[in-house]
């Protein structure tokens, strides 16, 4: 059996903010190389904590008290800081959430392509435009060069975001972390955005970790998913099975109250509060 891509083993966190309030609970997960994993939870789950873990870009308020994140055998919460740098950005990208405000506004689209190619790979002028270009094409853009000569503000907010989906895998980065990159855009083009990372990391065979609190999205584009609940995984294994036959009562209650999409007339369900009485009893929440 070949080695993960990512092992987190009992990753542990507190909030220096809130008194050392615990953020993440012992969070255990692997990432398969070419597999898709869903982290998956409500506000304050710890999910988006745990990809900046990923990044290297915790805050300051926020202090890891146990643990250990393993990238191809190394860990990152112990690497030097120039090792890190080397890592960030090459073998591991970021998909960021807002197409709005992920692009500098001030520069053209070729330079915020083109950087990390002349930086990271020492690429010439020509042979980095030529890589963006045909990155846009990937990315179904139909006129790259148009694009690259554009301003953020000239293209509409589905096109910014395929621009990063090129930019994240412009490096043929090993893992992209997906930070619920389809969360500010309409529902159509989140279906076109979903399908496009799937087949950008289908074709450059890439693990991605993409966070999000909607398990319709999950159910389209992950292999696997991890639940999470006040920074403790409450559930996780293969999408088909988490889906189908989940275990816990919490994954049922999120399941039961989703929209059904063949039942079109059927109402919601609120998840109950006794689940979440349940939960906390598990946890060791007292309120």
């Amino acid at each position: 059996m070949t080695d993960p891509l990512l092992s987190i083993t009992g990753l542990s966190a507190v909030s220096e903010r809130e008194n050392g309030a615990p953020i993440l609970r012992d969070v255990s997960l692997t990432l398969t190389r070419g597999e898709v994993r869903g982290l998956v939870g409500e506000s304050g789950a710890g999910k988006s904590t745990i990809a900046k873990a990923l990044l290297g870009i915790l805050p300051r308020t926020v202090r890891i008290t146990g643990g250990a994140i393993r990238f191809e055998g190394r860990d990152l919460l112990t690497l030097p800081a120039h090792e890190l740098r080397k890592i960030m950005g090459s073998e591991i990208s970021l998909i960021p959430q807002d197409p709005q405000t992920a692009l500098n506004p001030g520069r053209r689209i070729e330079a915020q392509l083109t950087d990390g190619l002349r930086m990271r790979r020492g690429l010439s002028i020509r042979e980095a435009h030529d890589r963006a270009a045909k990155l846009l094409e990937e990315v179904h853009i139909r006129d790259p060069e148009r694009v690259l000569r554009s301003y953020p503000h000239e293209l509409s907010g589905g096109m910014r975001q395929r621009v990063l989906i090129a930019d994240a895998f412009a490096l043929e980065p090993k893992l992209v972390i997906a930070d619920e990159p389809t969360t500010a855009l309409d529902v159509t083009v989140q279906k076109q955005i979903l399908r496009l990372i799937r087949s950008m990391q289908q074709a450059h065979g890439t693990g991605v970790i993409f966070v999000t609190h909607d398990l319709g999205v999950v159910a389209q584009i992950c292999d696997s998913v991890t639940l999470l609940y006040a920074g403790k995984v409450i559930e996780q294994g293969s999408t088909a099975e988490v889906l189908t036959t989940p275990r816990h009562i919490y994954t049922q209650a999120l399941i039961a109250a989703g929209p059904r999409y063949d039942r079109p007339d059927a109402g919601l369900e609120p998840v109950p509060q006794s689940v979440f009485e349940q939960l906390r009893a598990e946890i060791g929440i007292s309120r």
